[in-house]
């Protein structure tokens, strides 16, 4: 709980501090990158969602269980897009033109 506020108060106080100094918040290559990483980071958590789905259904036809619970396989599920999106936008930010 003290990470999330800490990075809250972390990232409003970059925005307004941006704001002061005149930088602008997005421009054409950010809003591309950003654009691009989540377009890839959704449909790799969508094929894992679905492998995820498909050894469940498998673990339980041949061994009578499931291989993990609802609740820890949508904090797996959001773990893996969320952690994508941060790695291929910082990956497209840093590729430079593209």
């Amino acid at each position: 709980m003290v990470t999330i506020v800490v990075i809250g108060v972390v990232v409003v106080w970059r925005i307004l501090e941006d704001r002061k100094s005149g930088f602008p918040a997005q421009d054409e290559r950010t809003k591309k990158i950003t654009r691009k990483a989540a377009m890839y980071a959704f449909s790799i958590g969508n094929y894992f969602m679905i492998v995820l789905m498909m050894a469940n259904i498998i673990n339980r036809g041949f061994l009578g269980f499931f291989l993990l619970d609802a609740g820890y396989a949508l904090v797996f599920s959001t773990l893996v897009q969320s952690l994508t999106f941060l790695a291929l936008r910082w990956y497209f930010n840093r590729k430079g033109d593209f």
